[in-house]
């Protein structure tokens, strides 16, 4: 009991951090930068950003990782309660094959296109399928009628919380980084930004606002495995 409300409350202060930083860029970091002259955004962009990537990224790794134990503690749970501890490996492993896969297709989405493939209906229809097809598929896999409200529901908001995380670190950081690097030199050496940068800033814009969106059922479902147990009558 000690070791889940650490967890929680550690769950908790990260995810502030990492998702409050994440509406930050979303909401007003990228409308104010698109409304300053060029040359001053050169100059705000890599002393701002370092400070800002460091904390995102490192309060989603923490997050995550305190969520995939606090994950753990409900399967073993349930596990034991249907008389199976093995069902533990087989219930993670089915989680993780399943978004993994979802994040392949999610990633492709995330990608700049042109033409149709650059609509907002056409990315946000194409999001919308994989993440209820994963999220119908994690749920029948582990679903049965010893497993708790938690487990389900922290399997589809934590693998969301996985999708978020190979955002941060797998597009937006690598992004940044490049993106800090070239400003920087821009501002102090008056180098001029690469052709490429437009083509970065356009994958970085696509990858946070995609993240951006999935948060919201992300914590509904992760508010829901403690507050609203409409996916089973198991106590949690």
């Amino acid at each position: 009991m000690n070791e889940m409300i650490v967890l929680r409350w550690l769950h908790i202060i990260f995810g502030i951090i990492w998702i409050g930083l994440l509406y930050f860029f979303n909401l007003v970091l990228t409308p104010a930068m698109k409304q300053c002259d060029p040359q001053l955004r050169i100059r705000i962009y890599p002393e701002l950003m370092p400070g800002a990537m460091n904390w995102f990224r490192w309060s989603a790794l923490v997050t995550v990782l305190v969520g995939l134990r606090y994950y753990a503690m409900h399967l073993g749970a349930d596990a034991r309660n249907a008389g199976n501890p093995s069902l533990v490996g087989k219930w993670f492993g089915w989680w993780f094959l399943v978004w993994m896969v979802a994040y392949v297709f999610l990633y492709a989405l995330q990608l700049p296109a042109k033409g149709i493939l650059d609509r907002a209906w056409v990315r946000s229809l194409g999001v919308a399928i994989v993440v209820i097809a994963a999220s119908w598929l994690v749920l029948a896999f582990e679903g049965g009628a010893t497993v708790s409200n938690a487990h389900l529901a922290i399997s589809v908001g934590g693998g969301l919380g996985l999708i978020m995380l190979l955002n941060t670190w797998g597009v937006v950081w690598r992004a940044q980084k490049r993106l800090i690097a070239w400003s920087r030199a821009s501002a102090e050496e008056g180098a001029p930004m690469p052709a490429e940068a437009e083509r970065l800033m356009r994958w970085n814009y696509l990858t946070a606002r995609t993240s951006f969106w999935l948060s919201f059922p992300m914590l509904f479902f992760m508010a829901a495995a403690s507050h609203y147990p409409f996916l089973s009558s198991v106590p949690n």
